[in-house]
């Protein structure tokens, strides 16, 4: 297939064709948010699929059901994708859980009205909530714990502790309602690569070239001068 086939723009992005329609995203500018949806806001594999398990338990009170009945992209589904129209979201009951790729800028006007617990611009302290990767490898019974209050869910110190086990990598990787293993080859082939690769954090040192690196770390510097938030990188 050529790169016109296999890609699609939209405002300034290139999406792979097989998973977004303009259907889909003419669904995803028309969406109607709640006040108390909440929206997984990431860059591509920095652990939207871990999120896409905690955020679950935790609205559930621990619910192992919650992760286990439905798959992930339908549990916490892609609003730009093409099953979100097919989904009847608007029929689910609250909190209605939701994730994206999409830029801050590229998000549908009804978003800007309600504001929605996802990520907001830095005055908005009620409904935003930072958390990095390499936070949660660091500490994820802390994670879960922050992600519980700002969710402003009341859950005990024992689930607390088995949503934390529960969502372990190793633990994570074996519920194949999570884990991808029943998507089509032709769409993900893990044969050549697992969709749940090591679970670990600094993994670029074993990629990049100290060149490679410290041409990295310019750009970012630059690039990133204005962001105050800061990351638990090394």
């Amino acid at each position: 297939m050529t790169e016109a086939e296999l890609y699609m723009p939209y405002k300034g992005v290139y999406l792979p064709s097989v998973i977004h329609s303009p259907e889909s995203l003419k669904y995803y500018e028309e969406f109607t948010f709640r006040p108390d949806d909440i929206v997984t806001v990431t860059y591509p594999k920095s652990g939207t699929t871990w999120m896409k398990e905690i955020i679950p338990l935790i609205t559930s009170g621990g619910d192992p059901k919650s992760v286990e009945t439905l798959h992930n992209w339908d549990r916490v589904p892609f609003l730009e994708e093409v099953r979100a129209p097919i989904l009847n979201l608007e029929e689910r009951p609250s909190p209605r859980m939701f994730s994206t790729h999409f830029h801050y800028s590229m998000m549908p006007p009804s978003f800007f009205e309600v504001k929605p617990k996802s990520w907001l611009n830095a005055d908005d302290k009620q409904s935003i909530m930072y958390i990095s990767y390499e936070e949660m490898i660091m500490d994820l019974k802390d994670s879960v714990t922050r992600i519980t209050q700002f969710l402003e869910k009341s859950l005990d110190a024992e689930v607390i502790e088995k949503i934390a086990d529960r969502c372990l990598f190793e633990n994570m990787k074996q519920n194949n309602m999570s884990n991808y293993s029943v998507v089509p080859r032709e769409i993900m082939d893990q044969t050549k690569s697992e969709f749940f690769r090591k679970g670990i954090a600094g993994d670029w040192k074993n990629l990049l070239t100290a060149s490679e690196a410290e041409y990295f770390d310019s750009v970012y510097k630059d690039k990133m001068k204005d962001v105050t938030y800061k990351f638990a990188w090394d």
